[in-house]
């Protein structure tokens, strides 16, 4: 337990970084998510509502926390999911929140991207959407179930994984939690 101890404190001694005025400074980190490891980069190439022509990658997005939605357009479970993205992107986007939804098709009529588009539309979703037909990514996070939410915090790690509906209070606490943590 002492080597615990002693080996926490020189982590935090060792991470700590110096401000203008050369006082230490420590990070802020809330103990009570887990680091999961570095988040799988993104690889898709087709984007939805994104305004930029590079397709959006997780090394680009550092600083800001990312909620990264595993759903489906057809899917009953993400649709019902949808309101509460669409609010949380709204209230937490000015402060540093990217949801990005990768839609990885259970069915043929959902690998089309005109019916994609079609769904984005209707459900009147305004954060990037990814195309994932390949599975790509949806491989990359071992993922199994639709809707699964990921949460990843400003360094590029994983933090919070909840797969289905419900859960959205604690989801929102997680969400405003890392966006309370310090970022270099």
């Amino acid at each position: 337990m002492k080597k615990m101890l002693f080996g926490l404190l020189f982590f935090l001694t060792a991470c700590t970084t110096l401000s203008e005025n050369s006082a230490p400074v420590m990070p802020t980190f809330d103990a009570s998510l887990p680091d999961l490891g570095p988040a799988p980069e993104l690889t898709n190439d087709t984007w939805l509502n994104v305004s930029q022509a590079a397709p959006l990658r997780l090394a680009d997005l550092r600083g800001k926390v990312v909620a990264l939605e595993m759903w489906t357009f057809g899917c009953y479970n993400c649709q019902n999911v949808m309101p509460s993205l669409k609010e949380w992107h709204a209230k937490y986007s000015p402060e540093g929140l990217v949801i990005i939804g990768n839609h990885y098709p259970e069915f043929s009529f959902e690998e089309d991207l005109t019916n994609l588009q079609a769904a984005v539309s209707k459900y009147e979703i305004e954060y990037p959407v990814a195309q994932d037909n390949d599975g790509a990514t949806w491989r990359a996070y071992k993922n199994r179930y639709w809707p699964t939410l990921y949460l990843i915090d400003k360094n590029g790690h994983l933090r919070y994984v909840h797969i289905g509906e419900g859960r959205y209070n604690e989801t929102e606490t997680a969400i405003q939690s890392l966006l309370a943590e310090t970022y270099p």
